[in-house]
């Protein structure tokens, strides 16, 4: 190892071609992950000639205070081939002078002491302080060879490249949740292929079970006795007539309600009288879009007078300060506490909670509270409102049709909790390794294959 300064292999902020007035993708500083390396997010906006300018395997390392902090840093990887794109003010740019370095360059940007170091040097008022890309320049370290640096590289990327897999299924596993339940309570696809299915002459019944199952008839007399039944029963729940509404076409005998019959509303907070020695906190700005992406782990006497709110498994969280941010996540582990920034909806039966949690989190509820907040610089909503969001239900058998559809859907948010714990796994294991690859305490000269 050399003794050199990051600039040897960085170059910081470079010149990128772009035409102002016209658009190109855009990266904001809500899209950067905390402690994550994808950026999930990339809209498009106008170039006004300002901002930062990257292109696919660059690193965005946040300037500012608290975003510095609290660990946003990410590499670009997702955008059109040759592509520049534009950004927030607060990027600092970091670009690898060679490509086999892109990797190895990300992961510094990772390390303790780096982002020590950066904290250490900022500069302004408080609450606005920033540090400058020259004060990153200067960063001194025992610099490995380049053919080990790609191996470092290698190493680290494989961990990230699992857990953005996992994300992957995860997401999947979400949509497939959503699209069973835009079928059932939103384009209610049983009773319209029953009502189609009578005026054919045809079996309702049968028709119900085909919409259901996504199988034709063929496919259903190769169902098991059990599995038939069961899809039977489900087909019965669905009545095969529409009537109108204030909300529009609705089904015989369903209602508008909303989640305050399902779900209790901030249940158990921490006291002095009842609190743990310690908490595992989960705040609004590390809850993004589903995901808790980091938790932080306090004594209680030490921890934010805000985490106070007791999370059980099956319960859904929704930020109510800025809705549009997207903090909302669907508790699946123990021994969690939030911030009381959040409202906790708990189903009053566990069988519920997936209903909720999607009916909550829906895009058109999240744009329903965005427009629903108030006040200036922190807009928000009450809790009540989170609690009062709007559902369709049968009036006499709801019990019925939400049992139903947990029993659909419960083994997606079972393998996504497992994936999500696989991924905490991940990034432990990567996060230990980061510091010993960086500094050769791991030798990585024996590890063959490519990049060797």
């Amino acid at each position: 190892m050399s003794f050199e300064t990051i600039k040897d292999i960085v170059d910081f902020n470079p010149s990128r071609p772009l035409s102002k007035g016209k658009e190109f993708p855009f990266i904001d500083m809500a899209s950067l992950p905390v402690n994550g390396r994808d950026i999930n997010e990339v809209s498009n906006k106008v170039f006004n000639g300002g901002g930062a300018k990257f292109k696919n395997g660059d690193t965005l390392f946040a300037r500012i205070t608290p975003c510095l902090e609290n660990g946003k840093t990410a590499k670009v990887e997702n955008l059109p081939v040759g592509c520049i794109a534009h950004g927030s003010t607060e990027f600092i740019v970091l670009s690898a002078k060679s490509k086999d370095d892109e990797d190895f360059v990300y992961y510094l940007a990772r390390l303790p002491d780096f982002r020590s170091y950066a904290i250490s040097r900022m500069e302004g008022t408080s609450g606005r302080q920033r540090v400058s890309w020259q004060a990153l320049a200067e960063f001194n370290l025992r610099l490995p060879e380049k053919g080990k640096r790609k191996k470092i590289g290698k190493i680290l990327k494989s961990l990230d490249d699992k857990i953005h897999l996992n994300n992957q299924i995860n997401q999947t596993l979400e949509s497939i949740a959503q699209a069973l339940f835009k079928s059932w309570f939103i384009d209610f696809d049983p009773v319209r292929a029953k009502i189609a299915a009578k005026q054919e002459g045809k079996d309702p019944e049968l028709a119900a079970m085909r919409a259901i199952s996504g199988k034709n008839e063929e496919e259903l007399q190769q169902m098991s006795e059990d599995d038939l039944a069961e899809l039977r029963a489900t087909a019965s729940l669905f009545p095969d007539e529409l009537v109108e509404s204030e909300l529009g076409e609705v089904p015989k005998g369903w209602f508008k309600t909303d989640l305050s019959i399902l779900a209790d509303l901030n249940v158990q907070s921490w006291t002095k009288k009842n609190c743990p020695e310690k908490v595992t906190y989960v705040d609004l700005s590390n809850t993004k879009w589903g995901v808790i992406q980091q938790t932080e782990e306090f004594i209680f006497e030490k921890a934010p007078s805000r985490a106070r709110r007791v999370l059980k498994i099956g319960d859904t969280i929704v930020g109510t300060v800025r809705p549009a941010n997207g903090s909302y996540a669907f508790i699946q582990r123990e021994n969690l506490t939030g911030s009381t920034g959040f409202a906790v909806l708990s189903p009053k039966h566990k069988n519920y909670a997936e209903f909720i949690y999607i009916v909550a989190t829906d895009k058109e509820n999240i744009k329903r509270l965005a427009h629903l907040a108030d006040g200036g610089a922190y807009p928000a909503v009450s809790y009540d409102t989170v609690l009062n969001t709007p559902c369709i239900l049968p009036i006499e058998n709801k019990d019925g049709v939400l049992n139903l559809f947990h029993k659909n859907i419960k083994e997606f948010y079972f393998l996504s909790a497992s994936k999500f714990e696989e991924n905490n796994i991940l990034a432990s294991i990567r996060d230990t390794l980061l510091p010993k690859l960086l500094s050769g305490e791991l030798d990585v000269s024996g590890l063959q294959g490519e990049g060797a």
